[in-house]
């Protein structure tokens, strides 16, 4: 039943699948675990960057195609939700599905167009085309304060049912973990984590199909694909429409949580930025990398303040150290994270472990340790 969910795709790393396990259950769990609103907000973030990072991974780990213009749909399934709710008289279920079919079908038009006309040039010229496209797409979005809000953005009202001032119990749930508030936020939450798995599940199928198949052919070497019969630009576009369209409803997602959309919040260059480094850390073509690398990024660029504003509390007195460990300097104790991660794990958290599963095992002498093997001499 698992293999079958999983697509025929498992872990094949003892520690690789404990580590998926307790990361499922954790995010699975994470309002009973971790009751706080920050703790909250920051397993939100992860399951929508998770979503993100996947359907961007369809793209470059899975085809080999290098986008900039990733942000760009996530971008318009935020303002999607955004417009959609800001302009309706209530905030209607129906105001909020229109918003999401409206950004959906706004991206499959874009990707279409971009995959079309694009995907025939070489590499690195369809990388600055998805770069110059969504550069304007955000200047766009910024300028059009009466239809986007400008750079201030929309505030906007969800439904009844997803607003953190609807409650299904009066009295908080008291559960062995503790007490949990049965409201809104909570049913937003679910919505959200119920959606990442469909589409990570999805995404997982597509991968391992005749199509992904062909999609990987295509990016270890495209010529021999299309000696072989397959219309490769025709694979490209629709991987491109897919990443896409996964993206947009990624972006879907973090307007309902936030109840916010403006230009740095979904169409930032940073998050296409911090897309690529997740991406790098947990593997490229591998499904299972865009989870550990989001929780991996996420708690670093959430948690990483306080954890050096702790240590330079604890190194005050030492020469230099205290300097070094300002909260100021996350980024750049980030960056030197990023560094290790890259030179320790080149291919990335999943390849890593996946690599050490596969080697064999060393061969040990029956008395004890194992030891390098000793040629033997050949009587004459």
């Amino acid at each position: 039943m698992l293999n079958r969910l999983l697509s025929n795709d498992l872990p094949r790393s003892r520690w690789l699948a404990a580590l998926l396990l307790v990361l499922f259950l954790g995010l699975a769990f994470a309002p009973f675990l971790f009751p706080g609103v920050k703790a909250l907000n920051v397993a939100a973030k992860v399951l929508v960057f998770i979503a993100l990072v996947a359907s961007f991974d369809l793209l470059l780990g899975y085809t080999g195609i290098v986008s900039f213009a990733h942000t760009m749909f996530f971008g318009i399934g935020a303002y999607g939700v955004a417009i959609s709710l800001n302009a309706a008289e209530s905030p209607s279920w129906w105001a909020l599905g229109q918003g999401v079919l409206a950004a959906l079908l706004v991206s499959l038009v874009l990707s279409l167009v971009i995959g079309l006309f694009s995907l025939r040039v070489k590499a690195i010229f369809f990388a600055m085309i998805t770069l110059a496209v969504a550069t304007a797409f955000l200047t766009l979005a910024s300028q059009l304060s009466d239809f986007t809000g400008g750079e201030d953005g929309l505030s906007f009202s969800v439904p009844e049912l997803l607003t953190p001032g609807f409650a299904l119990m009066e009295e908080p749930l008291q559960t062995p973990l503790g007490e949990v508030d049965l409201n809104g936020r909570f049913i937003t939450y679910y919505l959200i984590f119920g959606t990442v798995t469909a589409i990570f599940l999805t995404l997982l199928r597509i991968v391992n199909s005749p199509f992904g198949r062909v999609l990987q052919a295509i990016r270890e070497n495209d010529f021999r694909a299309e000696a072989l019969g397959y219309r490769t630009v025709v694979y490209r576009t629709l991987s491109n429409v897919l990443s896409a369209s996964f993206a947009t409803l990624a972006g879907c997602l973090l307007a309902i949580w936030l109840r916010y959309n403006g230009p740095d919040t979904s169409l930032s260059f940073e998050i296409m930025l911090d897309i690529l480094l997740i991406v790098v850390i947990g593997g490229m073509g591998t499904m299972y990398g865009a989870v550990i690398g989001s929780v991996l990024f996420v708690l670093a660029q959430s948690y990483l303040q306080d954890l050096l504003r702790l240590a330079g509390g604890a190194t005050e007195g030492l020469p230099l150290l205290p300097a070094l460990l300002t909260p100021d300097r996350w980024l750049l104790w980030l960056g030197v994270l990023f560094v290790l991660s890259v030179y320790y794990f080149p291919s990335g958290v999943v390849g890593k472990l996946r690599e050490r599963a596969a080697r064999p095992p060393r061969a040990r002498p029956a008395g004890g340790a194992a030891s390098p093997a000793q040629p033997t001499a050949r009587r004459p």
